[in-house]
């Protein structure tokens, strides 16, 4: 957290979505601005919160990146760069490589399925500009479990730029993926991000 602080001359926000660690403190300590939620909401209900934050706080562009340390800090002005220059309005740090086999059959899956050309389909190490970040706080967005499939969809349905950029990552510090602890957590991912990916397949955003 303290390496983000130093690599940023922005504002940090930590989202902390009822976390029993000390989560909190850590934020504090580090000088960042802790966001605390009332309930917890999941991955995607914490982020919603800090794109709404930073939309409500005239922020031109926010960058999400996980808690769990795989994220580094020394990457943030890869990711950055080509919005601040206005060459795309989403950026994604991959890193594919970190891929299991059943995220590689996964990713491999849902390419086919939506037409994403995109080789790491589950990173949170993202930058949206303003355009993105309403798109992501409209109502179309509110009712997604997951951050990535969902999510990218919209962002394409929308008519918004969307770039990946080679990251390296580090093996997760603490908890586990969502997605992908188990086979039964991977049908599950399949069927509920492969019923958005039908129903949208012909859906248009009308971000007006």
């Amino acid at each position: 957290m303290k390496d983000a602080l130093s690599a940023l001359s922005g504002d940090v926000v930590v989202v902390d979505d009822c976390s029993t660690d000390a989560t909190v403190a850590a934020a504090g300590d580090a000088g960042a601005k802790t966001l605390s939620l009332p309930m917890p909401l999941g991955a995607w209900g914490a982020i919603q919160t800090g794109i709404r934050y930073g939309l409500r706080h005239g922020y031109e562009i926010v960058l999400t990146m996980d808690a769990d340390g795989q994220h580094h800090a020394t990457c943030l002005s890869s990711i950055l760069s080509p919005v601040l220059d206005g060459r795309s309005d989403v950026v994604i740090g991959a890193y594919p490589e970190r891929g299991s086999p059943q995220r590689r059959l996964t990713w491999r899956f849902f390419r086919a399925v939506t037409g994403l050309e995109i080789d790491d389909l589950t990173s949170g190490f993202r930058a949206y500009n303003r355009k993105a970040m309403s798109v992501l706080c409209s109502g179309d967005a509110i009712l997604l479990d997951y951050q990535d499939i969902g999510v990218l969809l919209l962002l394409k349905q929308a008519g918004l730029r969307i770039l990946e950029v080679e990251v390296s990552m580090s093996m997760r510090m603490s908890g586990h993926s969502r997605v992908f602890r188990s086979w039964f957590d991977v049908f599950r991912y399949l069927l509920c991000s492969g019923v958005i990916s039908l129903s949208r397949r012909n859906y248009t955003v009308n971000n007006k």
